[in-house]
């Protein structure tokens, strides 16, 4: 390890143990380095516009957030809610599987696990929490345990990231994102039911099947947002970019002139915090188009695919060692950085070890997920505790089930391949 990437790990690590931005950090910690390497400090704005200009999938990222805080600012939620009541809310544990069901069709809009655990986990842990038919800390935890599904369902904001970094087809991971998306949310039911039978969980008042009809009509023009964004890509009519664009357009129409739900006023505000959480990701891709310059200048892939050769490890192995030590990093870093610092590091062995790109990409996804209910530091907690004011600790002592079966999930993924490559494949992917 050379000099100058010890003082850019050392920066690194210093600046973001006392708390400075993880974007910031990154920046910082690559100009010292360039510094130290008496490279000139202008590569890093050079390296920062060219990374952007070469990046036009990236315009998906502020779109699909666009789209989420349009869904939240508008009545679309509580329809969506009221269509998953009269669905799942009869059976046991009704609303928590009503929680699961609506972060599952949610998940079709956003793309983002922050923007639905800040939207539609708060109107549900309160209906949750009403009269207390659940604990907090337990409609806390199933709503940041369900909010992971929305980075996997598409539209994907991690996976369009992913695509940027790994040059894998954004359509395929989309597809490839679906069967795991059910399998979580199905793995959460099925804990939920089982934990409502254990503790007897009051049961919902059943809402009359008659009215299922009405509330499905009612929800209907919101759930055709994923049916288009896919058949927009794959019809061949949309890339993913514009797919973005048709998301973000779409919501806006409802929210505005279909369901009338949102003034000017607030849409207006929507823009201001979509431009605010837009310049957050933008700042750590930014940091991360220096850093891979940083990487592949000291060939630390190249180093990782010798060391992984003479070691003569196998495919699945490796999936299981990389699995590990992202599951590690989620505890303390975001996916963003997850993906877009650490796993280009592993990218070139995957190629010389046969493993498929988008297999992996999804893999790498939904792991990231699951680090952000990871205790101590998931950040999904912090939102939850943020939107709610439900004590920490009272969120991590119920986390635990939930985090288990998604974690068992997640290696039933990895072992089984075709339970992520089977629907892309059947659209024609040659993975």
């Amino acid at each position: 390890m050379s000099f100058e990437l010890i003082s850019l790990l050392v920066t690194l690590f210093f600046l973001a143990g006392i708390g400075t931005p993880i974007g910031y950090s990154i920046l910082l910690a690559s100009v010292v380095y360039l510094g130290v390497a008496g490279l000139d400090v202008a590569l890093a704005g050079e390296k920062i516009l060219q990374g952007f200009y070469r990046s036009t999938i990236l315009l998906a990222v502020p779109l699909f957030i666009v789209a989420a805080n349009i869904m939240n600012a508008g009545s679309i939620t509580d329809r969506l809610l009221n269509f998953c009541v009269a669905a799942v809310g009869r059976f046991k544990g009704g609303l928590g599987h009503v929680n699961v069901v609506a972060s599952l069709i949610f998940s079709g809009m956003s793309g983002s696990a922050v923007a639905d655990a800040a939207g539609i986990g708060k109107i549900i842990i309160e209906m949750m929490t009403k009269g207390d038919r659940y604990p907090r800390g337990y409609a806390a935890a199933i709503t940041a345990a369900t909010a992971t599904i929305g980075p996997i369902i598409p539209p994907s904001i991690p996976m369009v990231l992913y695509a940027l970094v790994s040059k894998a087809s954004i359509g395929s991971l989309f597809l490839a994102g679906i069967l795991p998306g059910l399998i979580m949310g199905a793995v959460l039911m099925g804990i939920n039911g089982y934990l409502a039978r254990k503790r007897d969980f009051a049961l919902e008042e059943p809402i009359p099947l008659r009215e299922l009809p009405r509330k499905t009509a009612n929800a209907f023009p919101a759930l055709l947002m994923p049916a288009i964004l896919l058949y927009g890509i794959y019809g061949g009519v949309t890339t993913p970019t514009e797919a973005a664009a048709v998301a973000a357009f779409y919501a806006l129409m409802l929210a505005f002139m279909f369901y009338r739900a949102i003034s000017l006023g607030k849409l207006y505000q929507v823009f201001v915090d979509s431009a605010r959480s837009s310049a957050s990701v933008g700042i750590v891709i930014g940091g991360a188009f220096i850093l891979n310059f940083i990487v592949i200048q000291e060939q630390i892939p190249q180093a990782i695919s010798s060391m992984l050769e003479g070691s003569e490890i196998s495919p699945i192995m490796f999936l299981i060692l990389v699995n590990v030590l992202i599951l590690a990093l989620g505890c303390v870093l975001d996916a963003t950085t997850i993906i877009l610092v650490i796993v280009p590091l592993f990218i070139p062995t995957c190629e010389a070890l046969g493993i498929d790109l988008v297999h992996f990409g999804v893999l790498v996804v939904v792991n990231s997920m699951i680090g952000l209910i990871t205790p101590p530091y998931g950040i999904l907690l912090f939102v939850i505790n943020a939107v709610t004011d439900i004590p920490l600790r009272e969120i991590i002592s119920e986390i635990w089930a939930f985090l288990i079966v998604l974690v068992l999930a997640l290696i039933a993924m990895m072992l089984l391949p075709d339970m992520i490559l089977w629907l892309p494949r059947l659209f024609g992917y040659q993975g």
